[in-house]
């Protein structure tokens, strides 16, 4: 079924929290599933995966927290593996704390990201391997990160997740240009990001955003 465009505007902040949310409540519905589990068609677990995300919505945060933020590098943490082949991170969370803890550790790295989208200002670029970006570029980029991410996760814990057209329109306007507008959002997005079928679209073996801002007229 196609349908148009449905919330287009900017990204902003309050989108951020809202997905955040949106996600820690889907998941706080399977505290007593297997965590362990592999998460969608990734190698990586659902627990590993969610440490993956909060460390995502850290790191964006990070980038554009300095005076000057950097354009040639990423702040310079020190990423690490915690099991061969698993995701490296800044941010992990404590396997003792059980998965509550786990979704607190998303929950406080996605109120750094909205902070930080929320104060800085909309001149500000930050360095990214997808382009330089402002605020809203990272805004978007932590939204697209927690929706995949928590779909990711969903097939791997059994729940239910299907997102907002709107915030997934809005994110595919400012991230994927080359996205069809024709489409339903969620599954275009999911398409967007190598997951999933399109009727009428080759399905991607490789994606990528474009984080740098758009010009004017081109949402």
């Amino acid at each position: 079924m196609s349908t148009a465009p449905v919330s287009r505007g900017p990204v902003t902040a309050d989108d951020v929290e809202s997905a955040v949310r949106r996600a820690v409540g889907a998941l706080r519905e399977a505290e007593a599933a297997d965590w362990d589990a592999k998460a969608g068609s990734l190698e990586w677990s659902c627990w590993e995966t969610v440490e993956h995300l909060a460390d995502d919505l850290f790191s964006y945060a990070a980038q554009l927290g300095p005076a000057s933020p950097p354009l040639d590098r990423e702040v310079p943490f020190v990423w690490s593996r915690r099991t061969p082949g698993g995701p490296a991170n800044v941010v992990f969370a404590d396997r003792d704390a059980g998965p509550a803890g786990l979704l607190q550790v998303l929950e406080a790295s996605g109120a750094l990201l909205t902070a930080v989208v929320r104060t800085a200002p909309a001149t500000v670029r930050a360095h990214h391997v997808f382009g330089a970006a402002d605020p809203e570029g990272f805004a978007a980029m932590g939204i697209v990160e927690t929706l995949v991410h928590v779909h990711d996760v969903a097939a791997g814990l059994g729940i239910d997740w299907t997102p907002d057209a709107g915030l997934c329109d809005r994110v595919l306007a400012r991230l994927f240009p080359h996205a069809p507008t024709d489409t339903e959002r969620w599954p275009t997005l999911l398409w967007a990001t190598g997951r999933a079928e399109l009727p009428g679209h080759a399905r991607l073996t490789r994606w990528r955003w474009y984080g740098a801002p758009l010009p004017d007229g081109d949402r």
